[in-house]
């Protein structure tokens, strides 16, 4: 009875000590340190020992006791155990073998190919800065293209073109050199399009792109500008908090930006008149600003009250006790 005991006890050890061993990874179902003859407490030199003591029997040459396949597996073995992050991870997963996902992701992390961190993030960065500048260009080229398209500034850039010789002396040329109307009306829409670029003051999202935009180049001259942030902050603080120098317009539309809180290129997209109108009210002064701010916003309440959707709403809000649901 005994016997039989002992026959079922070993099999569910066998089977226990097996089950954490993992198929396709490492020594696959078999021991890294059963194959090379050693245990977890073994050093390194005594697994190269063992190793070279076992690849010298084992050896396809060796004739009596050459073995190609447990030549493999030795060596399998001593790939694993001889380096110390693999050997770690190996121990990891005879300890841990309930994580499988995790043992799995460890080994194959090992095997993928290694890629050089400093080229990973050099390929990011330009990366982004070729984005950087395609859209803006592509956002550049969209505003021209439409002040191309409207006739009052293709009118405006005709006459420009008329009243300019040089632009005059390529067209008369072109009608020399005996080309076509098509190639002659090309000529002239070149002509256009270069005349509005020159002379149209895009601002805002579709400004003409600049390099110095462009993340790499705002990483290469980032020691500059945080150099001249500091001095720009510096010189504010002497010029007009201890000094007390009076703004000049530069300093009054910087101070009228900031409490918009709009970005430099949202607020340089804002039309020349209403700048000035900012600046003849005053709004860099904060009390002068928040005076404005609170009549723009009694004046956008008057011209809601007054909009019939408005109207609806408030009085499907009230009909409905201010709830709105999925069922309507």
């Amino acid at each position: 009875m005994w016997h039989k005991v002992f026959l079922i006890s070993l099999t569910i050890f066998i089977e226990f000590t097996s089950a954490h061993l993992l198929p396709g990874i490492y020594c696959g179902e078999e021991n890294c340190y059963d194959i090379l003859n050693v245990t977890r407490d073994s050093t390194k030199n005594e697994i190269s020992k063992n190793y070279r003591h076992l690849a010298r029997i084992y050896h396809p040459d060796m004739r009596e006791t050459g073995d190609e396949e447990i030549f493999k597996k030795i060596a399998n073995a001593y790939e694993i155990l001889k380096d110390e992050d693999a050997r770690k991870d190996y121990d990891y997963m005879l300890e841990h073998p309930e994580a499988y996902y995790q043992n799995y992701y460890r080994y194959y992390r090992r095997k993928g190919p290694k890629v050089d961190i400093r080229l990973v993030i050099f390929s990011t960065i330009s990366v982004i800065s070729f984005v950087q500048y395609f859209v803006k260009r592509s956002r550049y080229n969209e505003a021209v293209d439409y002040f191309v398209s409207v006739q009052k500034y293709r009118n405006k850039a005709l006459e420009i073109i008329a009243s300019d010789k040089s632009l005059q002396d390529v067209l008369k040329e072109g009608k020399k050199s005996k080309m076509s109307k098509t190639e002659i009306k090309e000529l002239q829409e070149k002509q256009i399009r270069q005349v509005i670029e020159e002379n149209m003051d895009i601002k805002g999202a579709y400004e003409k792109p600049n390099v110095f935009d462009i993340l790499w180049i705002q990483i290469i001259i980032f020691p500059y500008t945080l150099a001249k942030y500091i001095a720009w902050n510096v010189s504010w603080i002497y010029k007009f908090t201890i000094m007390q120098k009076p703004y000049g317009e530069e300093e009054k539309l910087h101070l009228i930006r900031k409490h918009l809180g709009m970005g430099k290129h949202q607020f340089n997209a804002i039309e020349e008149d209403t700048i000035s109108d900012y600046l003849r009210k005053e709004l860099w002064k904060k009390e002068k600003f928040k005076e404005w701010k609170k009549a723009q916003e009694e004046e956008m309440k008057a011209k809601m009250a007054e909009s019939n959707r408005y109207k609806s709403y408030r009085r499907y809000m009230k009909n409905n006790k201010n709830r709105i649901t999925f069922d309507d």
